[in-house]
């Protein structure tokens, strides 16, 4: 295996008996979300703020859950035939990941959020 003068870090070259390939094998990037947890930390509680080490755990969790909704979504593409996941993936991989009344509030606000987009389309 050798590995690429460009940038060792993000590409490797594996060599087949019959061909070359290039890999990508960087760092998974993870969004940051903390201007839209503390927005709405200030809409719930005007006078409350948040420390840092709070702020990364939030946003880890955020990160933990889009993920496993993801994840839980394209595997409910798959097994469906589809290579596309939709709204009715990531409702259904909602209920599947969150639990109880939490599902059913995460499902009444994305089909609110849904129409919403929807109707300024129009």
């Amino acid at each position: 295996m050798a590995r690429t003068k460009k940038n060792p870090a993000l590409t490797h070259v594996e060599s087949d008996n019959k061909n070359m390939k290039k890999k990508k094998t960087g760092k998974k990037v993870a969004k940051a979300y903390g201007i839209y947890l503390h927005r709405v930390l200030k809409q719930v509680s005007p006078e409350t703020g948040i420390s840092s080490k709070g702020m990364a755990v939030m946003n880890s969790m955020m990160n933990d859950v889009f993920d496993r909704l993801a994840e839980e979504g394209a595997r409910l593409a798959k097994y469906n035939s589809k290579q596309t996941i939709s709204s009715r993936e990531i409702q259904t991989a909602a209920r599947l990941v969150l639990p109880g009344e939490l599902a059913k509030h995460a499902v009444s606000e994305g089909t609110k959020a849904v129409s919403k987009y929807t109707s300024s389309l129009k």
